[in-house]
């Protein structure tokens, strides 16, 4: 049975059908040949996987981020960080990766990132003198720290399947996105000098002090979610509800650049989002819960520990199978799937739930840019019309940095440890 499940997912998804579909259809499969079991245990299986308060946090972040957007915080984010960095080498690449990190305080998701900066930054760095592919490669690697820096949807995932603290995940989260912006800005920097792409203009305190107090509501929510969540005001939940209503707040009233008669619309692709997502995590749910019944977690884990009982050698083993991974399936829908599997043999080998989440996050998002299938190359790609193969090439540098800071967290849990360590 565990060769038919596996060889079903496998091949729907070679055959084009959407993963989450692939996964609810090779549970059916199991249950119609070899079980007996009524077929409606895959819905009610899905239903009881997003029936919990704190996915209740999805839609509200969904929200916050869709808000924010249309109500001119992309446009301020980009010029903050123009303001920031846009004068060293390779200015404009080098605003994409922070206005990535600026922009991933509050979207959650790294397609979202992606599209955001995207739509604002590849035809002005064609503009400059950047290749059209090389503009797309950069903005589909700014987007990976989408799902790094909180508020993350998948961290608030994992947290959920795990018992571990959301908001511990959410603090966890900031350094490896900040080494992730960091190495994406060190190859801009020689990537730039290679092209021959000059710096442009001079820094000045008096244009970021300007650009600061533009963006500052914007650059105000990542603190107002991590700073209530900390200070006992409110749970990650509500904080990702007092977000929405702080983006709301922020468009209409502040930047008055938001209508009301864009709500429908926001709320509309809020809602397609997020059902998205539910459905691809109560779909993967379903798709556990069967490996569950199949005791397969439990071979795994025994076959891993035979192999190794090094925390260091069992973590390379995950790098590389979640890499793979995050290239063939949503970051959700694998952190449910892979999530009851490993962390129990991670448990067993002494590494803390709180670093192999962080970890496994970081994993996915690079996934999100390697080839063949990185979800961020065909959102860039879709945007700027260059084709994926180009994207990919104009991408690998990033990727081989990406996978250097990896290589770094690994070695190095502290970076993951340290801050929510020092909080609780």
């Amino acid at each position: 049975m565990e060769a038919v499940l596996l060889g079903a997912f496998l091949g729907l998804t070679l055959l084009g059908v959407p993963v989450a579909f692939a996964l609810a259809l090779s549970v059916s499969l199991i249950l119609f040949a070899f079980m007996d079991m009524p077929q409606v245990m895959v819905t009610q299986v899905m239903y009881s996987g997003v029936d919990s308060f704190s996915f209740m946090a999805v839609p509200f972040f969904m929200l916050a981020g869709s808000f924010m957007s249309a109500g001119g915080v992309t446009a301020r984010l980009v010029n903050f960080s123009q303001a920031l960095v846009g004068s060293l080498t390779g200015g404009l690449a080098q605003v994409v990766a922070v206005s990535g990190m600026f922009f991933a305080a509050i979207s959650g998701s790294s397609a979202a990132t992606t599209a955001a900066i995207g739509s604002t930054m590849i035809n002005e760095m064609e503009k400059k003198g950047y290749r059209r592919e090389l503009a797309t490669g950069i903005v589909a690697a700014g987007g990976t720290v989408g799902i790094v820096i909180p508020p993350s949807i998948t961290m608030v995932v994992y947290g959920v399947i795990a018992g571990t603290s959301i908001g511990d995940l959410f603090v966890g989260g900031f350094a490896p996105g900040l080494l992730m912006g960091l190495a994406m800005c060190l190859v801009s920097y020689f990537i730039a000098r290679k092209e021959g792409i000059p710096a442009e203009g001079s820094f000045s305190f008096a244009n970021l002090f300007k650009a600061f107090r533009d963006s500052f509501w914007a650059l105000l929510t990542p603190v107002i979610i991590i700073g209530g969540i900390y200070g006992g005001i409110f749970t990650p939940t509500e904080a990702a509800a007092v977000a929405a209503v702080y983006g709301i707040v922020v468009g209409l009233f502040v930047y008055r650049e938001l209508k009301l008669r864009d709500f429908p619309k926001i709320i509309f692709q809020a809602v397609m989002g997020t059902t998205i997502i539910m459905f691809i995590v109560g779909a993967a749910k379903v798709f556990g819960w069967m490996l569950t019944n199949l005791e397969i977690p439990h071979h795994i884990g025994e076959f891993i520990v035979s192999l190794t009982s090094s925390p260091v050698l069992f973590l390379v083993l995950m790098n590389v199978l979640l890499l793979i991974i995050g290239t063939l399936i949503n970051a959700s829908a694998a952190v449910v799937i892979l999530t009851p599997i490993f962390l129990p043999v991670a448990e067993r080998l002494g590494i803390d739930p709180l670093f192999f989440g962080v970890l496994m996050v970081v994993n996915l998002a690079i996934g999100c840019i390697t080839p063949p299938v990185g979800l961020d190359l065909f959102v860039a790609s879709a945007i700027s019309k260059v084709p994926i193969e180009r994207v990919m090439q104009a991408t690998l540098p990033y990727l081989y940095a990406l996978l250097l800071s990896l290589v770094v967290l690994t070695l190095c849990p502290a970076i993951i440890t340290f801050l929510p360590n020092l909080l609780r």
